[in-house]
């Protein structure tokens, strides 16, 4: 072989050679890739393997507290039309009663069932437990349990009478331990049944003017968050739902004292129709999903507040993984607006109070 050919033949290994370790991080890359989509299929295979398996909604009792009106009255009659036995607790009896026909109205078989208990489930345990004990004997063992009972208050912190965080407290938080209470034993020894919480988007962020009301919703995650954990092992499963503002008589009330800045704030969210809100978190709490969400808001809201929350899928955990740092990114600017709204107000009242002196 002359030199030349020799030269020739040793250039071409090289290149050959160097061909090679420049495609090798595009191969690596093509490997990688094929291993996500790999994982991410064995993951969409594999979770229905590990979700609860959904509760049959016929046939089977679901206590609603504060199912009077509102999201409870609509969740009462989204359960109804799937064939469940109702038992409607609230205050007011004469509410309830015009409830009552309105969930009968959504019967799909002769042999449903509407009952009706007044009671405060935020006052006396062992009032509550003994309601709940005579809808048993009546209905039969509560297979689900919509915690629904609340009020809202809105006002500046300093504005808001101290009274009125006790019972904010008491309403939205200990309105919904007792009636869990009362029934948690009973599905244990079943090993089975669903609990509903009913939080709100005021659940996941604090915002102006609900310095009274937000922490008494926050309280139900971690309510919800710790009874989970106890439960799972005996087929419990539990759901909190984040519903946004809703066309209901409560918020209707609470219309009438919001600062303008909550008011403001509130509206770039919008509001939601009761029967729809009922809908999605039905849907959840049969299914089993910890957290039940409402709107692409409320999605954001609930994956970015996730924390060390359950989770009843591996995709859903993924989800939150991959979408977690693009919803925080979002969530910078809806701040910086809500910021914005709340410094315009208040330079709007003091240039109202300088004219007002200067007048």
């Amino acid at each position: 072989m002359s030199s030349e050919e020799a030269l020739g033949s040793a250039l071409s290994h090289w290149f050959s050679f160097n061909s090679w370790w420049l495609l090798l991080p595009f191969v690596m890359l093509l490997v990688v890739a094929a291993f996500i989509v790999a994982f991410v299929l064995l993951l969409y295979m594999i979770s229905p393997l590990i979700s609860p398996k959904p509760l049959k909604l016929n046939g089977a009792h679901v206590v609603v507290t504060g199912g009077s009106s509102g999201i409870g009255k609509c969740i009462a009659m989204e359960c109804y039309k799937h064939g469940a036995f109702i038992t409607l607790v609230a205050r007011d009896e004469h509410k309830l009663v015009q409830a009552k026909k309105e969930v009968e109205k959504c019967a799909i078989n002769d042999k449903q069932v509407v009952l009706c208990i007044s009671v405060d489930v935020s006052k006396d345990y062992n009032q509550v437990e003994s309601v709940i004990k005579q809808a048993q004997e009546k209905l039969g063992p509560v297979d689900m349990l919509v915690n629904c009972a609340g009020t809202s208050i809105s006002g500046k912190f300093e504005e808001v009478e101290v009274d009125r965080f006790k019972k904010m407290m008491e309403v939205n938080y200990l309105g919904s331990v007792y009636p869990t209470r009362a029934v948690i034993t009973t599905m244990k020894e079943r090993r089975m049944g669903r609990i509903m919480f009913v939080s709100s988007q005021a659940g996941l962020i604090g915002l102006f003017g609900y310095t009274a009301y937000s922490p008494s919703k926050f309280a139900l995650r971690g309510l919800a968050e710790a009874l989970q954990m106890e439960m799972k092992p005996y087929n419990i499963y539990v759901t909190v739902a984040y519903p946004p503002d809703t066309d209901t008589p409560g918020f209707a009330e609470e219309n009438k004292t919001k600062p303008l800045e909550t008011k403001l704030i509130s509206e770039t969210a919008g509001v939601c129709q009761p029967e729809q809100v009922a809908k999605v978190v039905v849907k959840d709490a049969v299914q089993g999903n910890f957290s039940s969400s409402f709107g692409p808001d409320g999605y954001m809201l609930s994956a970015l507040t996730c924390g060390m929350s359950p989770v009843t899928s591996i995709t859903e955990g993924l989800q939150q993984i991959v979408t977690m740092g693009l919803f925080r990114t979002i969530a910078l600017f809806y701040l910086g607006s809500f910021d914005s709204i709340v410094r315009r107000c208040m330079i709007q009242r003091e240039q109202s109070k300088a004219a007002d002196k200067r007048e």
